[in-house]
Parts: C-alpha cells; structure tokens; sequence
C-alpha cells in the first residue's frame, strides 16, 4: 500500500426536513386543527482516530463526502426521520485543519478520539407549533437548515517519540534495522528513503519507544529541492531527535561538517519549534574509519561542528555502539515523559448560527 499523508477532502452535511402545514382531515372530527410534523434533522459527518490505519490513501480518490438530509414532515402529526451521520476512519496522528482559513479542526492524537467536521442541519417546524389560542388554524412552517459544508485539509503526523533527521544516506533506515524490528530497504549503493518508516525499540519487556525514519534532507529542501521538507512534520511530536551524521561520505567532496549545519538549517526555516527540540549528534559508518583514528575523527567533527551537546559514534550496519545509544534514548524518555493524550475525546465545532427560514404560509391540498 502506498503511503500517502496528506489529503484534501470536501465535506457536505445533510439538510434538514422541511416543517408542513397539515389539518387533521377525520370523518366526524370537524375543525380537527393542526397536525404538521416537523422535518427531520440532516446527517453530519465525524472524524475517528483508528490505530488501524496508516495512511490516508483513501481519501485522496474519495474526495466528496456527503450525508443525507432528513425528511421532510407530513401530516397527522408525523415527523420526517433524522438522516444517518456519516464517520470517516483516520489515522492516529491526522491533524485537520480548514483548507480555506487554516484553522484547525481537530487533532485525532488517541485512538478513538472523535471530532465533528460538519454539523447536519436542524429539521424544520410543522404549523402544529405555531397553534396559540388566537390562532387555532395556524398556515405557518419553517424550512430546515442547510448543513454545514467546508473544505478540509488532512495532515498525517506520525506518533513516535524519536525521530531521525540527516542528509540521504547517512544511514538512518540501517539504524533503525539495528535498533528494531523494522525491516526498511537498505541497500549497499545510494538512494534515499521515499516514505516514513516506524520501528518499536524495545529495552525490556516493560520498556520500549517508537523511533521515526523520514526521507532525507538536503541543502534548499525549503525551496523544494529534492524532496522538499514536507516530511518534517511527521518530527512535530516527537520528544527527542537524533542527528545522524555520515563520518565517512563516499565522496572525497563532501564536507560532514558542512552537511549537519545545512540539515540544521533547515529544519529552523521549517519550524523553529521543531528547531528547539532536544537534539543528540550520531556519528555514524565508524566502521569505515581506521580504528586508530576513530576517536580522532569524532573529536575534529565535533570541534568544527562546535557541539556542545550529547555525542554517540556508531556503527549502524554491524551494530557497534547501537545498544549504549538505545539505552540512552529509554533513559532520557523516562525522565521526560510525554504527556498522556485523552483517548475517546469528542471534539465538536461551535455550532454555526443559522439565520431563521422565511415562514411560509403556502396552502397545502389537504388544507382546503
């Protein structure tokens, strides 16, 4: 299946029922008075949280979604029935925002957390309501509201607690085959990693984190320049973030300190927020080095990189120094826990005021 994180939906709530001007018409019962029911209500449409999907592939070829609009009222005081609401199945992590004026809609960062995208429109009033003691033989009844109806825009954010930033190639889809059970391709020539790959690091058999491999960066992603930085946001609610480094690039070119500065770069003109998190430096491909010569390599990068934070060499494709790093990560997330998000959250929009339908007094067949 293919990965897709971001989409543009359209949705239509239901209509609600007209209200009907109705007499009751019964063989002896003259003067019989009102009896127009009340039109049912619309359908509206609900986003849910399922922590068994993974992409939103679905809606980027089912764009339209629209619910029913009630039925209308009819005589003998018979309500029209309310229409089905409609519920959209999302990922855990989809964050909806109205594509017109980027407000945001819901977050749906539990499973089974509920928001309301489109409210369906009250039904309409029956002149069975508008019966008072001076006016026995009211003509009047309302039209239903219209439902509600916007543009949403769906953005996939991943839920994981690391995630990986680095040039292509530096090897991040090999970490994280190290470290967990995740299976992404790796290959001995380069390429780059095309969509988000997850992997669970477990440290015990009570203790374990979610890891996040994105596709690489490289310098003017902002601009759009390989694959752009769009999958940044899938680092947004991450808790730490390790920086993987190639110590030793196969081009003779290439300048590793140069590379991290212009990764770091632009992860700050994407989300200064995201630029503050905890960041930790990984060396990576010691293997490649010379073992006399390791420690001195390490030293000069971090130098002229002017680091001042945590530091870990490592060798991705044959493990070395991949536990110590793993261990160091479950520390850290124990003293920083995440706060613990709300699970079967109903999140509603504030009810849209809709003016009043025109009161129409339009004779009905049966009122003669």
């Amino acid at each position: 299946m293919k990965f897709f994180d971001e989409a543009v939906i359209e949705v239509i709530a239901g209509n609600g029922g007209n209200g009907i001007a109705s007499f009751r018409r019964e063989k002896y019962v003259p003067r019989g008075g009102p009896d127009g029911g009340d039109g049912g209500r619309g359908g509206s449409i609900y986003a849910v949280a399922d922590r068994n999907i993974n992409t939103l592939i679905d809606y980027r070829y089912a764009r339209i979604h629209r619910a029913k609009r009630g039925e209308n009222g009819r005589g003998a005081d018979q309500y029209g029935r309310g229409a089905d609401d409609i519920t959209l199945r999302m990922p855990v992590g989809t964050v909806i925002t109205d594509a017109d004026t980027g407000d945001l809609v819901a977050d749906l960062a539990a499973d089974g957390a509920r928001a309301l995208l489109a409210a369906g429109g009250k039904g309409g009033l029956g002149n069975l309501h508008f019966k008072t003691s001076t006016n026995r033989a009211p003509r009047q009844f309302t039209r239903g509201e219209e439902g509600e109806q916007r543009r949403l825009k769906l953005e996939l954010k991943v839920l994981a607690d690391v995630g990986l930033l680095g040039m292509p190639n530096a090897g991040k889809s090999t970490l994280i085959r190290a470290i967990s059970a995740a299976r992404p391709k790796v290959a001995d020539y380069p390429f780059t990693t095309l969509a988000p790959n997850l992997g669970v690091v477990r440290t015990s058999e009570s203790r374990s984190f979610v890891v996040a491999d994105i596709p690489g960066l490289i310098e003017g992603a902002a601009e759009g320049a390989g694959l752009g930085h769009r999958f940044l946001r899938h680092l947004a609610r991450t808790r730490l973030l390790l920086h993987v480094v190639d110590l030793a690039p196969l081009s003779e070119d290439a300048d590793p300190v140069h590379d991290a500065r212009a990764i770091v770069k632009e992860l700050r003109r994407y989300d200064e927020a995201l630029y503050a998190k905890t960041r930790w430096l990984v060396l990576n491909k010691l293997d490649l080095v010379a073992e006399a010569e390791r420690v001195k390599r390490v030293k000069a990068f971090v130098k002229s990189y002017r680091w001042k934070g945590p530091v870990f060499g490592i060798s991705a494709v044959n493990g070395e120094g991949c536990r110590e790093l793993a261990f160091a990560i479950q520390e850290w997330l124990d003293a920083h826990p995440a706060p613990t998000p709300v699970a079967d959250a109903t999140i509603e929009l504030e009810p849209v005021v809709v003016s009043p339908a025109p009161v129409s007094t339009r004779r009905r067949k049966t009122e003669r």
